[in-house]
């Protein structure tokens, strides 16, 4: 008896030492999966604040203007692509004070551009209509003849973009876009470039010396949807993110 006692001691002190063993490497294992998990979120900037509006993999958050789905666009090695006639697409969600981070390329003699306060409603047939735009577009070999307030990062049609590093067709820009309480600045490249007041006497000023003049609804409200524009052209997108101020 007294063998089998010792013995018996002897395995349930093993098994034991065993168990906990495989629960050390167990939350070992827990926390590298954590780790990881966090390190891969941080990566796509979904950490302090930023929201993910394109995960690389799906058109998740997004959908046509007026449409309940998306068309034509299409996902390929992470990048958000259109080949052009596709359509502008709009993000689900509306946004009102914001950072908004993306990187974009533009095909040779394309043209595009990132609206914000997007309204969608069916009396508005475009985005534009509404919703002020950054401008992307082939500056130095578009076929027609640009305003300077039609270049690259400009308040399209209203403002220029000063001291624009733009890199050429093909290859990818970062933009940043930052409406604070009306007060906007368009970034390209690290530099700002831009910045305004939405609904001061100098905007409303530009306003009426431009082509939207006659466009009740444009800028009138300050919350509404991101919108990535299919002018025709092809255009890349990639680490679309954005952060509530």
């Amino acid at each position: 008896m007294k063998k089998l006692n010792f013995f018996t001691i002897t395995f349930l002190i093993s098994l034991l030492f065993s168990c906990s063993t495989q629960e050390n490497a167990s939350d070992e294992g827990s926390e590298t999966a954590e780790t990881e998990e966090s390190s891969e979120v941080a990566s796509n900037g979904g950490t302090n604040g930023w929201e993910v509006l394109f995960d690389g993999k799906s058109l998740n958050g997004w959908h046509n203007y007026l449409s309940d789905s998306v068309s034509g666009w299409y996902v390929e090695n992470g990048i958000l692509i259109t080949d052009g006639g596709n359509n502008d697409i709009v993000s689900d969600q509306e946004y009102e004070n914001f950072e908004l981070d993306f990187e974009w390329s533009i095909s040779e003699k394309g043209n595009s551009g990132v609206f914000f306060y997007v309204v969608e409603d069916e009396k508005y047939p475009v985005t534009y209509a509404t919703a002020p735009e950054y401008q992307l577009i082939d500056d130095e070999n578009y076929p027609i003849e640009l305003k300077p307030v039609q270049h690259t990062a400009s308040n399209y049609d209203l403002m220029v973009a000063d001291e624009a590093t733009i890199n050429p067709p093909g290859s990818f820009n970062q933009s940043k876009i930052i409406v604070d309480h009306g007060k906007v600045e368009h970034w390209l490249n690290g530099t700002k470039v831009v910045s305004y007041e939405l609904g001061s006497d100098d905007w409303n000023e530009l306003v009426k010396d431009s082509k939207f003049a006659t466009m009740e609804g444009y800028a009138a409200v300050h919350k509404g949807r991101i919108g990535l524009q299919d002018h025709g052209d092809k255009v890349m997108f990639k680490s679309i993110k954005i952060k509530v101020l």
